[in-house]
């Protein structure tokens, strides 16, 4: 019989917490998280800003020493085998770390040199990844003076140069215009098709339900939900939700609409409502008229059918931009 593939990537329990310093309280960034990514699989961290989802790279990237459970990449210890981990792994930070002394080409060519090749093997190397990536006409400019969507594709292929295992990506969509981001997604998706393994983190939903093969859902340093983009829906019971912003405080008995058949939860914040429902006809409209019949206003309201989106909401109950 033989064993299953290593994974490459593997947390139990993983834990950060940033102490205490001087009136500010120790942060609990990351509460006891478990993971398990198999070789080849684009993997996803979905969650808001300050979720803990750029703590949990950091750990995996050897930047940041847990304080607690463990973590692997590759079957090696994230800190025992920190050294050779980097060796392994691919970094994309959000924000630009090109370095603007050198060339596009030489950012890559001395990316190589530090991994072991030799200037020809580089050079070689550099010029590969940039003709793949559609950046030959770059290879010789500053790297700051080129657009955001390709400073992105070279930062990529810095990361690229020696081959790596697992290619670690933190928001890196981020700032960009909706085109250039979805460019930057089939430029990820080729990656995959061509066997590499990705950890990507995102707060944005359409970009993990475009790209990742699985998902972990991710609030306050902990896991709420996990698996492909179906069963998430299924499992956490995914509703159409429904949410009205009135121009005063929501009118007494909108709660009285969580008993009714259908209607799974009703959230009141103020003048905010939000009914997730799993049939959702007429309930916007009766919302309307509740407030009129009140003499409140309604000055916004969307309707959301099953999607992750509505996912982290049925999770959350909170908007995932906040």
């Amino acid at each position: 019989m033989t064993s299953p593939p290593e994974a490459a990537v593997r947390t139990i329990g993983l834990k950060k917490t940033y102490p205490a310093s001087g009136p500010r309280p120790a942060v609990p960034a990351v509460q006891g998280i478990d993971l398990d990514v198999p070789r080849g699989e684009f993997f996803g961290l979905l969650g808001p800003n300050g979720a803990g989802k750029s703590t949990t790279i950091g750990m995996l990237t050897t930047l940041v020493v847990p304080t607690g459970g463990s973590a692997q990449v590759s079957g090696l210890d994230v800190v025992r085998d920190a050294v050779e981990i980097k060796r392994r792994i691919g970094v994309v930070s959000q924000n630009n770390t090109l370095d603007n002394e050198l060339t596009v080409a030489e950012n890559l060519e001395f990316r190589g040199r530090y991994f072991g090749l030799g200037a020809r093997d580089a050079r070689k190397r550099a010029g590969e990844l940039l003709e793949l990536f559609g950046l030959t006409e770059q290879r010789g400019g500053n790297p700051f003076e080129i657009s955001g969507g390709q400073a992105k594709r070279v930062m990529i292929c810095r990361a690229l140069v020696h081959g790596p295992e697992v290619l670690f990506l933190d928001e890196p969509t981020a700032g960009l215009d909706p085109q250039t981001r979805t460019n930057l997604w089939e430029v990820l998706r080729g990656l995959q098709a061509a066997g590499q393994t990705i950890v990507l983190t995102t707060h944005y939903m359409e970009e993990a339900e475009a790209l990742c093969d699985r998902v972990a859902v991710v609030d306050h340093g902990k896991v709420l939900a996990s698996g492909t983009v179906d069963q998430l829906k299924s499992s956490a019971g995914a509703d159409t939700v429904i949410t009205v912003a009135y121009d005063a405080p929501a009118p007494d008995g909108i709660k009285a609409l969580g008993d009714r058949e259908g209607i799974s939860k009703v959230e009141v914040n103020g003048g905010q409502v939000r009914v997730f429902a799993a049939e959702p006809d007429g309930i916007l409209g009766e919302l309307v008229t509740i407030g009129s019949a009140a003499g409140v206003g309604v000055t916004d309201a969307t309707q959301l059918r099953p999607s992750l989106e509505t996912v982290f909401l049925t999770l959350t109950g909170r908007d995932y931009r906040e």
